[in-house]
């Protein structure tokens, strides 16, 4: 029996690099403008209730993204959202250091697209000399293809509001809590708070 499987597995035919090349998802700046069917909600919406002012579609909300350059623009876009504030909204900036889950990445216009996981660490945006550092719990990063960049983060907090004698003594406590917890769930929970504390020690004496 496995030996047919196997068989069906090693003869199934494969898809060429040219077939696959060919399918390609388009990226958010290439996506068709979807406004026509908010005029047809809100066509269909005045007939059932017209004394009623229709409801927002999410599309409403939405800003369209700038298509893709053509030449290397100078300047990264950048949105960095908490879920209970917005930090940075459309600023342009020269570079962004996020802490990935691989490490500290640099982002520059210009970035290749992608999808970075965030770990507790130091994010520090670049513009000119002045740079501006957060610490944050966790979150992911998307870079667009148009030089723009989306932060989102769990928890965020400028870095000179951290108060380092507070960090060492969280440090110690949790370090402490390790050393005698006795069950799974006591060593994670304390493991966490020595990654935190060490990543907020790091940041603020790296």
């Amino acid at each position: 029996m496995f030996r047919q499987v196997a068989s069906r597995i090693l003869t199934r035919p494969t898809t060429t690099y040219s077939a696959a090349a060919a399918i390609r998802r388009p990226f958010s700046t290439e996506v068709a403008d979807t406004t026509s069917g908010d005029e047809a909600f809100v066509e269909a919406w005045k007939k059932v209730v017209p004394n009623i002012d229709p409801p927002k579609t999410p599309s409403q909300f939405m800003h369209p993204r700038p298509p893709t350059p053509s030449t290397l623009p100078t300047k990264l876009t950048v949105n960095f959202v908490l879920p209970y504030a917005s930090e940075l909204s459309q600023k342009e900036v020269d570079m962004v250091i996020v802490p990935a889950t691989t490490g500290q990445m640099g982002i520059l216009p210009g970035h290749v697209p992608t999808i970075a996981e965030l770990k507790p660490g130091l994010l520090s945006v670049h513009e000119g000399n002045d740079i501006k550092k957060y610490f944050i719990s966790s979150g992911f990063a998307f870079i667009h293809p148009n030089s723009y960049a989306d932060i989102l983060a769990v928890e965020a907090v400028p870095l000179d509001r951290v108060d380092p004698a507070q960090v060492q003594k969280g440090l110690n406590e949790f370090t402490q809590k390790l050393s005698s917890a006795t069950t799974d769930s006591e060593k994670a929970e304390a493991q966490i708070g020595v990654d935190v504390h060490s990543a907020l020690n790091f940041a603020l004496t790296g």
